[in-house]
């Protein structure tokens, strides 16, 4: 594969999206095609599949989930998941700074995009 067309396969690259139904809807609403719905009541079951799925997708490039589903997942998943670079996991809410969203953006994508300089 060229370098050209190993590019063009990363920009497109889909976000995928997991959590809870009422957490995925407004992703899929908003054009998400790719998620893993886990009930609340099965995420200390199925939360570790779910991510693994996702970080395993060729055609994810960024997983989004919400911050609190993070304490759900094994050490050994969480590591993975926190450590990944493609996919670069997003996580949402949890209060002020949480998630570290800019390291995680310029991880993603290579450049800081709030560098004033």
């Amino acid at each position: 594969m060229s370098q050209r067309q190993n590019d063009t396969q990363r920009q497109s690259r889909e976000i995928g999206v997991i959590g809870s139904q009422e957490f995925t809807t407004g992703f899929r609403l908003a054009g998400v095609r790719r998620f893993e719905n886990v009930p609340d009541d099965q995420k200390s079951e199925e939360l570790d599949d779910a991510v693994e799925t996702m970080l395993n997708d060729d055609d994810v490039g960024i997983v989004v989930m919400h911050d609190d589903d993070l304490s759900h997942l094994s050490r050994q998943v969480r590591q993975a998941a926190e450590t990944s670079v493609e996919p670069v996991l997003v996580t949402l809410g949890g209060g002020a700074g949480s998630g570290g969203l800019r390291d995680q953006i310029k991880r993603a994508i290579g450049i800081d995009l709030m560098d004033e300089e």
